[in-house]
């Protein structure tokens, strides 16, 4: 039978550890396995000598081998917890020990070549509904799960002391919650907050689900549940078989709070759109579903708190139908962005549990690790060393500022992952001191073993996924498996990774400099002008009459370097070449600005107009347009004026015109600035900025977004402007600088603008 592994943990029975897988099977019934396993790591056999005259334990030799090629012995422990303890033993006497911090369970799935499916073989008995095979046979199969999914939503008193209603929504069937003497349609009237509470947790016992999610989900909803279930002498007991729920509630900022609730993963909606590189303007819950399901809240509020409690007073229906919708709406969100397939094809691929497959480091072990077991190599404890210098980062060209015609932009394909395979670049294959025959030497210094490393054939494998997600147009495993790939650097040069190592990390970005520079060099041998490149990518001016004709010379580029590097890499290297350039797209128009009050360009900041499926479309990078800190005003006047610079058509009348609507207050819906705040307010001392400034005038914070408009008197929050707009302000700060960024290519400012100079061409220029 197969299944999808939801969770995993272990227990000791009567002393002995066992590791219990819990998920969904293919017929819809949740099971549990469990299995007996014994915890281990290793040390040097050489090792073995001086460790057995520091403790007793179980070894036996092993045919594993080291980086360095030393054989390693395995050590047992009688329990998990032991295991950390004699690791520390042996270390404080100088003894070297391998895989020693590898959680249990996870240790288990590795050596079961387990990761998020499972063909299950064995007998079974039922404890409930729930199916519970004892010592099955298990092995790794491929599967797709129909996971049960409930979102949940609260409403309380403004102070969360109090709840007034919870919602259930699921595929199958939707439960609304709320306290209320009286009968209320479409909804379980409770007498009080305890039997609330109580059928709350019935219900959720009775879904069964596999996921719970819901929107500030863990910081709100089963924190306070949490708090209101203590004060009636009960837990929050939303686990598989009433287990309780563990929350660790972050106050810092920069952390996610985490729940577990055994047998179910726990995911906020908010944290599977971040983990899938949704970007939105604020992750409130209106604005992602206006924004991705294209419906809100159903009911805005001007003053919330207040407006709920006199709702609950006066109108329990419609605050039940609130409720309900705020549940529903969050499923809506992760149908319609997918982000949940995505979560779960990123735990069938890397074997890590849906609600930590963002943690890069923890992923590109769990590949690394079993690729490694394979081939009988032990992996050293991560030893979260700290940087003694930085990593160099990739190459940037000194970019040349101007506005162009068909402009051809050329980039490789997957650059960082391409150059680990085509150089093998491996901590396994790492040649310290590059000592020994046949080596690969990185421009850094750093030498690797010309042979078939780990790395490049976890990479290889996660390629060749790709393809085969490609040819069966799997968009949400495409893009899963390229989510991995791209972290795979990230997370070698963090060194918090047990594979960290200086010289692996800047082999892989000096091959990149190199890669680029040269490629830029070819093309100018070719005639051609670059007149840019950055980390992976070079910008071309084709001199191209059309962009038709600009596309062929583009491809042609492309395949020239292509065998450029097949003949490079095969002469100097005697390995194969899997750097791949491709023709991106052409930029009919092009603009790269000027750095402000400089004759230089702007690094990764341009904008270009091309045709995207048969439409016309303007993409701009690094600009204000796509900054989160620059008003909608500003925002839009871009747009427009690139737009307008794009086609040929005067922009000196475009801004003196929209100088003019916006001091006759057209514009004022669009001059909010959203900032957020990243400590607590009292805790900026040194410096205020501008949205702490607004927010100390509030008279309560209820999130770290904070809104505010510029006005005569400074910065005031949206909720309480009591002064006049200060457009002063906004001319020159959110105006201006878009307007000259472009005006000085026509020997213009901003202020011809305002004083109707006719415009110059880039001739008279």
């Amino acid at each position: 039978m197969k299944g999808f592994i939801v969770y995993t943990n272990y227990r000791l029975l009567d002393e002995k550890p066992y590791v219990f897988l819990i998920g969904r099977l293919e017929n819809g019934e949740a099971f549990v396995t469990v299995s007996s396993y014994r915890p281990y790591f290793y040390i040097k056999e050489q090792d073995l000598k001086q460790a057995v005259k520091l403790d007793q334990f179980e070894h036996e030799k092993t045919q594993m081998k080291d980086f360095e090629g030393e054989k390693a012995a395995r050590i047992f422990t009688q329990k998990p917890s032991d295991v950390p303890e004699l690791r520390h033993l042996f270390e404080s006497n100088g003894i070297k020990c391998y895989e020693a911090d590898i959680r249990f369970a996870q240790r288990f799935l590795i050596d079961h070549e387990l990761k998020g499916t499972v063909d299950i073989e064995g007998d079974y008995e039922y404890q409930d509904t729930l199916r519970v095979y004892r010592e099955p046979r298990l092995k790794t199969c491929e599967f797709w799960p129909e996971l049960k999914v409930l979102s949940i939503d609260i409403e309380t008193r403004r102070d969360a002391k109090e709840l007034y209603a919870i919602a259930l929504a699921s595929k199958e069937k939707d439960t609304a919650l709320i306290v209320s003497e009286k009968k209320v349609k479409g909804a379980v009237a409770c007498k009080d907050e305890e039997e609330l509470i109580t059928k709350f947790l019935a219900s959720v016992n009775e879904y069964d689900p596999d996921i719970i999610t819901g929107w500030n989900l863990i910081d709100f909803d089963l924190k306070v549940l949490q708090e209101r279930c203590r004060g009636y002498g009960m837990e929050l007991a939303i686990g598989r078989g009433g287990k309780k729920c563990r929350l660790k509630i972050e106050a810092d900022f920069m952390k996610t709070s985490k729940a577990d609730a055994e047998g179910r993963i726990i995911i906020d909606g908010m944290q599977l759109l971040r983990d899938a590189f949704v970007k939105l303007e604020d992750y409130r819950l209106e604005t992602a579903g206006r924004t991705l399901a294209g419906e809100g809240k159903l009911v805005k509020f001007t003053d919330k708190g207040r407006e709920i409690e006199a709702m609950f007073l006066e109108n329990k229906q419609l605050l039940s139908e609130y409720n309900m919708q705020d549940a529903k709406l969050v499923l809506k969100i992760l149908e319609k962005t997918n982000v949940l397939n995505i979560a779960v094809e990123r735990s069938i691929l890397t074997g890590m549990p849906i609600d930590r497959v963002s943690a890069s480091i923890a992923s590109f072990d769990s590949l690394y690790l079993r690729e490694a077991r394979k081939r009988g190599i032990v992996c050293p404890c991560a030893s979260y060393a700290e940087k003694m210098e930085r990593v160099k980062g990739a190459f940037v060209m000194e970019p040349k500022p101007g506005i162009y015609d068909n402009v051809i932009v050329l980039d490789f394909k997957s650059l960082y992952p391409s150059i680990i395979r085509t150089f093998n670049i491996d901590p396994a294959s790492f040649a310290a001191g590059c000592k020994g025959k046949n080596l690969v030497k990185a421009p850094n210094g750093a030498c690797f073993r010309n042979e078939d490393g780990i790395l490049p054939e976890v990479i290889q494998r996660l390629w060749e996924a790709r393809e085969i997600a490609r040819k069966r147009k799997d968009e949400t495993a495409r893009f899963a498996i390229k989510i991995h790939m791209n972290s795979i650097y990230g997370a070698m040069a963090s060194p918090n990774c047990r594979f960290f190592n200086m010289d692996i990390a800047n082999a892989i970005t000096s091959f990149a400099r190199q890669i680029i520079q040269a490629s830029a060099a070819e093309i100018e041998k070719k005639k051609y002008g670059v007149l840019y490149s950055d980390t992976d990518s070079c910008f071309v001016v084709s001199r191209a009459k059309t962009p038709e004709e600009a596309n062929e010379i583009g491809r042609g580029l492309a395949a020239e370097i292509n065998e450029f590097y097949n003949g490079l890499v095969k002469k100097e290297f005697k390995r194969q070449s899997f750097l791949e350039m491709q023709f991106e797209k052409c930029f009919s128009k092009f603009l790269m600005p000027k750095l402000r009050k400089s004759e230089t360009g702007a690094k990764k900041r341009y904008a270009g107009l091309y045709v995207k499926n048969g439409k016309e479309a303007i993409s701009i990078t690094g600009l204000e347009f796509v900054r989160g800190d620059w008003t909608e005003l500003a925002k839009r006047f871009q747009y427009e004026l690139l737009d307008r610079l794009f086609h040929n058509k005067e922009i000196l009348p475009f801004i003196s015109e929209f100088v003019k609507k916006l001091q006759g207050g057209e514009f004022d819906s669009l001059l909010v600035y959203r900032k957020t705040a990243r400590k607590n307010l009292d805790e900026y001392t040194k410096t205020t900025p501008p949205h702490i400034k607004a927010a100390r005038k509030m008279e309560k914070v209820e999130n770290n977004r904070i809104e505010y408009i510029m006005t005569e008197d400074g910065p005031e929050p949206m909720e309480k402007i009591e002064h006049k707009i200060d457009y002063g302000h906004y001319l020159k700060k959110q105006l201006k600088p878009i307007a000259d960024s472009i005006l000085t290519f026509f020997g213009q400012t901003f202020e011809d603008a305002a004083k109707g100079v006719k415009q110059q061409t880039l001739g008279n220029y």
